[in-house]
């Protein structure tokens, strides 16, 4: 997935479907006010009408960032230094013709991004993406916004909020009797509705493009509430991020994004955040409130079938719960690690609608019923949903990604061959090489045969298996028993739940090989 961050950045984020309106620019009146066509089957014979309603409503967003410099000398520096040695005159950080110096000396240079935008309001807000607006390195905002019409005006723009999980932001900027354009009704979108999209590709602003809805609930990352894209033919291309996709109607739709390509630019795959998901967003945003959404304090895997097999279950229906937030709101219900959630709230668990969009779309504060299969039985358990806490929290619960190891030279139990893995007990010399907590148990793996099942997994020497179908295991002999009784029980894969360093653990199913 490609993001669009302007024509100066090599990914693009800009899934562009935008719309046009016919008024005057000056008119205080929504510039998407529908038009009294006669009902068309097929393509319609024109967009003209349509594109010249909307489009002095959809901006150019341009931003400026001074960001630090590392030269050849910040390195040589570095060197003497961690060598105790004096920096040789003449050596001295920065350099020549490196930029411009900071405020501290430093050597920066300039950056910048291009994108899309549309104002919602006579008064001049305008939504757009937030990484569009966010500082280099993913932390902060850039230092200035520039907001530029369709005729031409240039306005400094105030960053009013932005929303990383939605990647979702509002500006502000000075003015009256602005055109602007109204949200839509996205629930009603339909694949093969036709789509407009206008926005500012390479620079080239108000380009106006259509074509039709490819898919609805389109997910990417496979994870978060947000992951949940309209998806369209209409061309999408760098710089068209934050541009609004329009329907017939001229009301908006979405909020172009993303787009999937191989070479960066346009192939058909533009992608959108749905009016849906982003007003509510945009609301919070101008109220001056932080974005409320439920959290539930779980870490969560899709049923894949080499999940669901050795569950006994049917794959893509439910999610594996893989880990707790102690003292949040799962863990408060009574939820366990293991526990495979099949309906939230009475509505089922599917990749279109997963556990995070369902819990995120409840209130905070609301009481929702939670059904899980546990151990092959069917709970019910009562969640009272919370407040999704901040992206740094959310991401200290997730812990650092560590890549383990072991040099450990404690006897390794060969392995049955039927997972094609080499097994041995977690000792205290063990526990410190794989930077595992003081608390973890489980059976250390020792070596994995490069053409087992495990391998293809993702398996690795030093990762630590906890259970096996859920059974907590500490010795080697133990998770022998575990797949004999599995096999016994006439199932071609077990579960296992890994832990690597510090990272959260994780279920993997691993196929059982021949004796």
């Amino acid at each position: 997935m490609r993001y669009a961050y302007g024509v100066a950045a090599a990914l693009l984020i800009g899934g562009t479907a935008f719309s046009v309106a016919t008024g005057p620019v000056g008119a205080q009146v929504a510039q998407n006010a529908p038009l009294a066509l006669a009902p068309r089957q097929g393509a319609p014979i024109s967009f003209a009408d349509l594109a010249a309603r909307l489009q002095p409503a959809v901006v150019n967003i341009s931003t400026k960032q001074r960001v630090p410099v590392r030269t050849q000398n910040d390195a040589l520096e570095e060197f003497f230094r961690r060598f105790g040695a004096p920096v040789p005159q003449g050596q001295a950080p920065g350099g020549q013709g490196q930029g411009q110096g900071g405020t501290d000396g430093q050597r920066t240079r300039e950056t910048g991004s291009l994108g899309s935008g549309f104002i919602i309001s006579g008064d001049g807000y305008i939504v757009t993406n937030n990484h569009l607006i966010q500082g280099a390195g993913g932390t902060g905002t850039v230092d200035q916004v520039i907001v530029t019409l369709p005729d031409k005006r240039e306005f400094p723009a105030r960053i009013i909020g932005r929303d990383q999980p939605s990647d979702l932001a509002l500006l502000k900027i000075e003015g009256s009797n602005l055109p602007f354009v109204n949200w839509g009704d996205s629930t009603r979108s339909r694949v093969g509705d036709w789509v407009v999209a206008i926005g500012n590709p390479y620079g080239l602003g108000g380009t106006v493009t259509a074509g039709i809805i490819s898919a609805l609930h389109r997910g990417i990352t496979g994870v978060g509430a947000y992951d949940r894209y309209i998806q369209t033919d209409a061309s999408i291309n760098m710089g068209n991020s934050g541009g609004p996709m329009f329907d017939l109607n001229g009301n908006v739709i979405g909020v172009n994004s993303a787009l999937i390509s191989p070479t960066g630019a346009s192939v058909g795959i533009g992608l959108a955040i749905p009016a849906e998901l982003a007003k509510p967003v945009i609301d919070s945003l101008r109220r001056g409130q932080r974005p409320q959404r439920g959290y539930l304090g779980v870490g969560l895997q899709p049923l894949e079938e080499s999940l669901a097999e050795p569950l006994g279950l049917p794959k893509d229906r439910g999610e594996l719960v893989r880990s707790i937030v102690p003292g949040g709101a799962a863990d408060r219900a009574g939820i366990q690690q293991g526990d495979v959630i099949l309906r939230v709230g009475g509505r089922e668990v599917t990749p279109d609608e997963t556990v995070s969009y369902l819990i995120a779309n409840s209130g905070v504060g609301s009481r929702v019923p939670i059904d899980l299969i546990r151990d092959g039985r069917r709970v019910t358990v009562q969640a009272v949903v919370a407040q999704r806490p901040t992206e740094d929290e959310v991401a200290r619960q997730s812990g650092v990604p560590d890549t383990p190891g072991t040099n450990d030279n404690t006897p390794a139990v060969p392995s049955s061959q039927s997972l094609g893995l080499s097994l041995q007990v977690l000792t205290p010399e063990i526990r410190r090489a794989t930077n595992l907590p003081a608390d973890a148990r489980g059976v250390v793996v020792s070596a994995v045969n490069p053409s087992s099942d495990a391998a293809e997994k993702g398996i690795q020497r030093g990762d630590l298996i906890l259970s096996v179908n859920r059974q907590a295991v500490t010795a080697p002999a133990q998770v022998a028993a575990a797949v004999d009784a599995a096999r016994r029980a006439g199932r071609t894969s077990v579960l296992l739940l890994i832990k690597r360093g510090q990272t959260p653990e994780a279920f993997v199913g691993v196929e059982i090989g021949a004796r």
